[in-house]
């Protein structure tokens, strides 16, 4: 049997984890010499997950200050103040380009690399992490921990067996799972007496009634697979991006979230920056037995009065034109409709609203109603939301409460935020703080 021993264990060779790896190694242990830190990643290549962020062109990390950075961070953004202090958005940009990767920040405050390729910031983790001195062992899947006499004791499902004085648990959530993101961690989590909080997808579809065939129920409450074939009405919105309108989320009748910005309808159901922010309320709501319904203000700039008098004054021309003035009632309407509405949007509008008429068109377009019938779910959310009670782990190093010498980074822990570089820069934060305080 293949054994090792350590100073410092990673589990996980994704963000929290490859972050963590450069904050431990090359630091120096008490009695003078280096810490020998060695990451275990279940896959053939570390970094998987990262590779698919942003489709692809990887927006890691939001450089906005912290006081509006924490707004988007759920459920309390404290318990990150003093990771992300430690290392902020511009040092994580820094780290970044210092192993080289240029970076460059777009709309919104958001950063990528130059190139708007994934695999150059895995490049530039993995340069950072073995520069630093750490060993990253790929294929090196876990199936037990436990601790014995001051030391943690690591098996793997190939037989090797390691040994190690701290261990960091960076394995993620249960999103992307063809990843490496298998829920590991909260098992092991649970084995060392920790609380995990309840999981559910977030950053997700969130699936209208009628948008999908009828499907057998998923494993959670409301979860309905991205698989599951498009119903004609699905059909007739996927492929609708909306930009600048108002999505607002109903649970149980009240408003519960407000967002304005841009809106995709996909194969999955109502997604875009708008949809995610929204979904987390509403996956938590539908798996807790409530309902969720959202309203779409499609003209959210324009008071309902002055739409209204807009709108009737596009009637009056229409039918006063010439050409137009006498078509049939349906093909003056469907006339108004191109005024007001992207074309490949009208199909699927005049099937859901099948008594719209001039005069409730203005009241329709500013409160168009979907009932919410379920989420996609684990296979293709982008976080996992709920995890390792944050009651048991101290703020200012990562290092369970519980068990000395433990620490956990990342989406492991009952942290999760909005999209937009928010979760990324998260995992760098919590897991280089993990990383150097175990090295300390």
């Amino acid at each position: 049997m293949e054994k090792n021993s350590a100073d410092i264990i990673i589990i996980g060779g994704g963000a929290a984890g490859l972050m963590a790896a450069a904050g431990a190694a090359g630091k120096f242990a008490e009695d003078g010499r280096a810490a020998k830190v060695l990451v275990l990643e279940k896959m053939p290549r570390p970094g998987r997950k990262i590779m698919i962020t942003g489709k692809g062109r990887c927006n890691f990390t939001n450089v906005k200050p912290w006081n509006e950075f924490s707004s988007h961070i759920h459920p309390k953004p404290n318990f990150l103040k003093h990771s992300f202090y430690n290392l902020t958005s511009e040092g994580m940009i820094d780290f970044i380009e210092r192993n080289g990767t240029e970076t460059v920040v777009e709309r919104g405050d958001r950063a990528f690399p130059v190139s708007h390729l994934a695999s150059d910031i895995v490049d530039a983790l993995v340069r950072a992490a073995e520069n630093a001195g750490a060993q990253i062992n790929c294929g090196k899947e876990v199936k037990e921990i436990s601790k014995n006499e001051g030391r943690f004791t690591i098996r793997c499902t190939d037989g090797s067996e390691y040994n190690c004085l701290k261990l960091i648990i960076c394995t993620g959530g249960l999103s992307y799972q063809k990843t490496g993101s298998t829920g590991d961690g909260y098992r092991w989590a649970s084995i060392f007496g920790h609380n995990v909080k309840p999981l559910f997808p977030s950053l997700t579809a969130i699936v209208p009634r009628g948008y999908k065939t009828d499907a057998p129920a998923g494993d959670l409450k409301g979860h309905i697979n991205r698989n599951t074939p498009l119903s004609e009405t699905g059909e007739s919105l996927c492929g609708n991006q909306l930009k600048n309108v108002s999505l607002s989320l109903y649970i149980d009748g009240n408003l519960a979230q407000e967002e304005f910005g841009d809106l995709d309808f996909t194969d999955g159901g109502i997604e875009g920056p708008i949809g995610f922010k929204v979904s987390r309320r509403c996956v938590n709501a539908i798996t807790n037995g409530s309902k969720a319904s959202v309203i779409i203000d499609l003209k959210p700039a324009v008071e309902p009065e002055d739409l209204t008098v807009r709108i009737g004054c596009l009637w009056n021309e229409i039918s006063k034109d010439k050409k137009t003035a006498n078509k049939l009632y349906k093909d003056r309407f469907r006339i108004l409709l191109t005024k007001v509405l992207p074309m490949s949007l009208i199909p699927a509008f005049t099937k859901l609203n099948p008594g719209a008429d001039h005069k409730t068109l203005p009241k329709i377009l500013k409160n168009w109603k979907f009932d919410i019938a379920g989420f996609v779910g684990y296979e293709r959310c982008v976080i996992t939301a709920g995890g390792i009670s944050l009651d048991e782990i101290t703020a200012k190093s990562l290092e369970s409460k519980l068990i000395p010498g433990l620490y956990f980074a990342g989406e492991i822990l009952d942290l999760d935020a909005d999209t937009g570089g928010y979760n990324l820069q998260t995992a760098f934060s919590t897991g280089y703080l993990a990383g150097i305080s175990a090295a300390k």
